[in-house]
């Protein structure tokens, strides 16, 4: 259920956020401490914070709008990311400190039989359904892209996996009326942008819009949907990247041409090529806006560069996604991905657009350095690559992941 309540009880220190965030850099509670990403491209240390409300200790890349990212310790045993150490993404400062829950209305217009304005308590006695999904930044990694590009410098923790409680777009749109010329759908939310600047919109076309699985959710793992995560409602479109899964959704409109703003036709697009990649001096080719996930894997329970016992048996466990289809296989390497020495056990299925558990056990590792890779194989036959990904917004990155170990 959403509480009734207008939101939010911890204000402090979304209050400084609004205020500009100063001040909050000299805090004793914003830099509690310091983790290295292991950035190639630049500066590699960021400051930990527990200065946001309902967020544990969070990696900060910036304090607004709020960029948060989940250290990869936070992910370890966890097949569904905690919501106090899930990653935060905003566009613009000025986001939503409050919702009067008995005012909100979800407003649905354009190309519609019907135009609504819903309002929670409509929503809430909808028809329910429930999602596994991994919500993934577009730019997650950026930071390991070599050569650098300009953004959000990411780590790896820009991702997480939630189970999503709300009603089907598909019955929203339907109780609308959609219009026989309709042919994509814009979600836009509560965030303001800066005068001059875009209003923040995406959008799908119609047939994706209305497969079933696209949603509008008001509960994450099983609690109230959280305040920096979109609160009241929010989208859910599992297997694509986030830049779609709009924030504190309170307008959908049925177009009756393609999207031509801002957000689709400048911003977040990739090359048309394989992987999304080009070479760095590439000019001139084609884009189309960024849209389907790939497989990942990741080693949670070893960090790069740590010391490992030499001649015993190294234990690994992580999680892995294979984009828009389940997990297939987990394959794992202690030569930097040059042979592939076994297949990890992989724990249960909950749901092909979620993050899938496995571990594994490395034979005994002799004395000295040792680089350990992961690689997952989706259920589609898509298998990560060694080959890095490279274009100009630093987006797209699912190359095998590799760490260092010491084994002495």
């Amino acid at each position: 259920m959403v509480d009734g309540r207008i939101l939010i009880e911890r204000r402090r220190a979304l209050s400084l956020i609004a205020a500009g965030g100063t001040g909050l850099m000299t805090s004793p509670l914003w830099a509690q401490a310091v983790v290295d990403l292991h950035l190639p491209g630049g500066p590699s240390n960021r400051p930990m914070t527990t200065a946001f409300p309902g967020k544990g200790p969070m990696i900060l890349q910036r304090s607004r709008a709020p960029l948060l990212e989940t250290p990869m310790a936070a992910m370890d045993r966890h097949v569904f990311t905690p919501n106090d150490r899930f990653f935060v993404r905003w566009h613009y400062a000025d986001i939503p400190l409050e919702v009067d829950v008995q005012s909100f209305r979800l407003n649905i217009l354009g190309a519609v039989k019907r135009p609504l304005a819903l309002s929670l308590a409509e929503l809430l006695k909808m028809p329910r359904f429930e999602i596994a999904a991994i919500n993934q930044c577009s730019g997650n990694s950026r930071g390991l892209f070599e050569p650098r590009v300009p953004g959000a410098q990411w780590g790896n923790g820009a991702i997480g996996n939630a189970k999503w409680t709300g009603v089907r777009l598909k019955d929203v749109l339907d109780r609308a009326g959609i219009a026989a010329n309709a042919v994509q759908v814009r979600f836009s939310g509560l965030d303001t942008p800066p005068p001059d600047a875009p209003l923040f919109a995406k959008s799908l076309d119609l047939a994706h819009a209305m497969d079933g699985e696209v949603m509008i959710a008001f509960q994450m793992n099983g609690a109230q949907l959280p305040m920096l995560h979109g609160f009241p409602i929010r989208l859910v479109v599992p297997g694509w990247y986030s830049t779609y899964w709009v924030k504190a959704l309170d307008r959908i409109e049925l177009l009756d041409k393609p999207d031509t703003g801002y957000w689709m036709e400048k911003a977040y697009r990739i090359p048309d090529t394989p992987r999304g990649s080009v070479a760095p001096d590439a000019k001139g080719y084609p884009t189309v806006p960024i849209n389907k996930m790939g497989p990942r894997s990741f080693i949670t329970n070893v960090a790069n560069g740590v010391r490992v016992a030499a001649n015993a048996p190294l234990k690994l466990r992580g999680l892995a996604m294979g984009g828009i289809s389940g997990v297939a296989r987990v394959d794992l390497s202690a030569d930097g991905g040059q042979t592939w020495l076994l297949a990890a056990t992989t724990g249960p299925d909950q749901g092909k657009y979620g993050f899938r558990s496995w571990d594994a056990v490395i034979p005994a590792l002799p004395t000295g350095d040792h680089k350990l890779a992961v690689r997952c194989t989706s259920e589609s036959g898509e298998v990560q690559g060694l080959a890095p990904i490279w274009n100009p917004g630093g987006f797209m990155r699912n190359s095998i992941e590799t760490i260092t170990v010491r084994a002495t």
